[in-house]
């Protein structure tokens, strides 16, 4: 069976950019775009913080964008998924298995499959995503500057997005399940001393209001059952990412949520040949712009690591 020079699992910013570095080089790489082609993006309507973009584009466009240029230089993009992955082999190359059962051998795999953000599961958060909720505060919180928002969650990401949405905005209302906060202390003294963040303790949305888009919240306490209806503009989820990993279990060193570790200053995994980007090995940055900065290096790494192991 032929031996790939390198294998690109997923796409989104860090797919493409791994497939636009290694086609240059030479790599003739093979991306598998995965479940979602283009990655989280695609569920972005507006991206206006990616350099090069001065008056903003569509997630959906920017990655059409970056498909074509990855394909321009060679990039075999196969829109399938990649279902199992055999990273010891005892071999130089690794297996992967596409979902039809088609076995592939490659000396470099590059993981691009990036995370999933968690949503509270209302049929109308999903009806209104990108219609005034969103998953992202420094993504999208700029759209809703002089205007109210909420923000739900209790961890580190809740705290912190809602204090730099309330740079922006007049009133945030912080929605907390429970009766305390689940975030470092120093991020709560920072809520705490933010005079225009208002937290809502023992508190569960029930409902998004809006048609087009959102108009408010309806909020259930769930110490007293009471309901209370809130006025406002933008409502962020900030429960958690879970990094889409899975399949890599038992081969890579990750951490208890599934992000994958890599070596300091690289994108080296703890098997010879695997890289890692992207929102797969990254949970404090999460941008775009970071994504692609990482695909990058992945694409560089691999270059070298076959060139020094005499490879392809």
């Amino acid at each position: 069976m032929e031996i790939h020079k390198c294998i690109i699992i997923g796409s989104g910013p860090s797919g493409y950019a791994a497939a636009i570095y290694a086609s240059r080089a030479n790599l003739n790489p093979i991306l598998y775009t995965g479940p979602q082609p283009g990655g989280q993006l695609t569920t972005t309507t507006e991206v206006d913080n990616y350099p090069g973009y001065p008056k903003g584009i569509s997630g959906p466009d920017m990655m059409e964008e970056l498909r074509a240029q990855a394909e321009r230089f060679g990039t075999d993009v196969r829109w399938e998924m990649i279902s199992k992955v055999d990273f010891q082999t005892g071999e130089k190359y690794h297996k992967v298995w596409t979902e039809a059962g088609e076995e592939r051998h490659a000396y470099t795999v590059i993981i691009s499959t990036g995370a999933s953000a968690k949503y509270l599961g209302l049929e109308s958060e999903a009806r209104l995503l990108n219609n005034g909720v969103s998953a992202c505060a420094v993504c999208d919180g700029f759209f809703y500057k002089g205007k109210e928002v909420a923000v739900v969650g209790g961890g580190d990401t809740a705290a912190e997005e809602a204090t730099y949405l309330a740079k922006l905005c007049p009133k945030v209302h912080l929605i907390v399940r429970r009766d305390e906060l689940r975030a470092s202390q120093i991020m709560q003294k920072r809520v705490f001393n933010t005079p225009n963040i208002e937290v809502h303790w023992n508190s569960e949305t029930v409902e998004v209001l809006g048609n087009e888009k959102v108009s408010g919240i309806i909020l259930k306490n769930n110490k007293s059952g009471e309901t209370q209806e809130i006025a406002l503009d933008g409502f962020f989820v900030a429960i958690g990412h879970k990094p889409n990993t899975d399949i890599f279990k038992g081969f890579l060193d990750m951490d208890e949520t599934g992000y994958l570790i890599v070596k300091p200053g690289s994108t080296k995994t703890n098997i010879h040949g695997v890289f890692a980007s992207g929102d797969a090995a990254d949970k404090v940055y999460r941008q775009a712009i970071t994504a692609a900065g990482t695909g990058c290096m992945a694409a560089l790494d691999a270059e070298r690591y076959l060139v020094e192991e005499e490879l392809g």
